[in-house]
């Protein structure tokens, strides 16, 4: 029963993954309104947050072709510049920033790391 769920999901990441993509760019684009609780940087925590999984769910998608996993990575982190850039030259009440840009790539790169470990240990195979 637990393989059966297993390979379901994966099987069916690759929707997951352009879920998660599709709501990155709307969350990334639109106005939000303030929670009222104000930490410094927390904001920061939510881009590694949502950029590992961003690529945590893409990797998921090509687990079977691990060879393409730094072209993912790599893709992520281009992703997330676009999206800054975007926020820098579409909207009027965000901006881009080189230090969400880092903790973009952080979170991917920490999806990479992840990632890894399954494939050692042959979790996902």
């Amino acid at each position: 029963m637990l393989k059966r769920i297993k390979k379901l999901l994966l099987d069916n990441f690759i929707i997951i993954a352009i879920g998660t993509t599709l709501a990155i760019i709307c969350l990334s684009l639109i106005k939000l309104s303030g929670t009222g609780v104000e930490i410094k940087n927390i904001d920061k925590v939510y881009h590694s947050i949502a950029y590992f999984t961003l690529a945590s769910t893409w990797l998921f998608s090509f687990y079977k072709k691990p060879e393409k996993k730094y072209l993912i990575v790599a893709s992520c982190i281009i992703f997330g510049i676009i999206i800054e850039l975007l926020q820098s030259n579409l909207t009027i009440y965000r901006t881009g920033d080189i230090i969400d840009v880092l903790a973009n790539s952080l979170g991917a790169i920490l999806a990479l790391i992840i990632f890894n470990l399954f494939l050692k240990k042959k979790w996902i195979n």
